[in-house]
């Protein structure tokens, strides 16, 4: 299987199954000198790790990383970093049922029909597990970050679980990290959990939806015409377990609007240009304009349920499938760092190619 890597000059590759002995990511072109240590990528992955409430799967992994190369005496040397976190509870036997079929909503029946084999044992490399080495990897790329952009600032927050929908109007980005669901408002949150529990009991799951904001990110960021930065954030987020749909600032809304609505008008302000609006996403002509750089994706609900759907075997023959083991009732939860995580790479990918191409800061003064 190829095609395990992403990014250009800060080049991502994941590695491992959902149910292997461990799983991690090697992380190429991370510039030397930057300050990182294994408690500083552990921060991230302790926001991903499962089993830390009732809303999420039950699977205890602590998710420990290890710094296996790539940085010595408590700085990264230049050379590819390499990062493991081992697997710790695998319960294998949950998946024995479904050797022989395929399981609605995954991955599996494509995997045999494209490769002629497949790890039934939780979906193997197919399996969400994978997204706690974006999220190793991404917490290099934070310190990477914090280093030659120290600015910038990376928060995701979920905008909708199924009929659960944020009241822009009460947005509290202090409430973000206060409660399970990343939600914004603090008084939402015992909502949010009681229709999911409900759903929890009633053997389902349901969608969300997720926005990542990268603020204070440098004007310039970005090529024309294959290398803009909305088309790498929105496959960076596509390639994420479970999504089906990614939008740049106004998104699909934008087909609603007017030009006289859309159009973010543009001032001259003390220290430089400053916009009406944000329509835009902070990216015009897939090069960043100094404006939060705003992502949205939707990830589908859990496909893995208690409830019976209609399958087949391997030898085509007719079944009913009910998938055992430990699964989020709402994936949208746990891909709120991973959001997070892909949107750190990115930047700082993007970030790296830009000062290969002109240096440090915009090329062009104005006023």
């Amino acid at each position: 299987m190829s095609l395990n890597s992403y990014g250009h000059l800060f080049r991502v590759t994941t590695w491992g199954e959902s149910h292997g002995p461990a799983l991690g990511a090697t992380v190429d072109g991370c510039p030397p000198g930057v300050p990182v240590d294994e408690a500083f990528i552990q921060q991230y992955l302790d926001k991903r790790r499962p089993g830390q409430n009732k809303n999420m799967t039950q699977r205890n992994e602590p998710d420990a990383v290890q710094i296996l190369s790539g940085v010595f005496e408590g700085q990264t040397t230049g050379t590819p970093v390499q990062l493991m976190i081992e697997n710790t509870d695998q319960r294998s036997r949950d998946y024995g049922d479904i050797e022989q079929t395929f399981r609605p909503g995954h991955a599996d029946i494509t995997y045999h029909q494209k490769y002629g084999l497949r790890d039934y044992r939780g979906g193997g490399r197919s399996s969400a597990r994978e997204t706690a080495a974006r999220v190793a990897a991404g917490g290099l790329a934070r310190a990477a970050l914090n280093t030659l952009a120290p600015g910038i600032e990376i928060k995701g927050y979920m905008t909708r679980m199924g009929d659960m929908e944020i009241d822009r109007a009460r947005f509290d980005w202090d409430a973000i990290e206060g409660n399970d669901f990343w939600v914004p408002d603090a008084n939402a949150a015992p909502e949010w959990e009681a229709y999911l529990q409900k759903l929890r009991k009633d053997h389902n799951s349901v969608g969300a939806e997720i926005e990542v904001v990268a603020r204070n990110v440098p004007v310039g960021l970005g090529a024309p015409v294959y290398g803009k930065l909305d088309t790498d954030l929105a496959a960076a987020m596509m390639s994420i377990n479970a999504v089906k749909g990614v939008e740049i600032g106004e998104g699909m809304a934008a087909a609603r609007l007017k030009g006289t609505e859309n159009a973010d008008e543009i001032f001259m302000g003390a220290n430089g240009p400053e916009y009406s609006s944000n329509h835009s996403g902070g990216i015009l002509g897939g090069i960043s304009t100094g404006q939060d750089v705003v992502v949205r994706f939707a990830v589908k609900p859990t496909s893995s349920i208690l409830t019976p759907r209609k399958s087949i075997r391997m030898d085509g023959s007719p079944t009913e499938v009910i998938t055992k083991g430990r699964h989020d009732p709402c994936v949208g939860i746990r891909a709120v760092p991973v959001g997070e995580a892909m949107m750190a790479c990115v930047v700082l990918d993007h970030l790296l190619l830009h000062r290969g191409q002109v240096g440090d800061g915009p090329r062009g003064t104005i006023g």
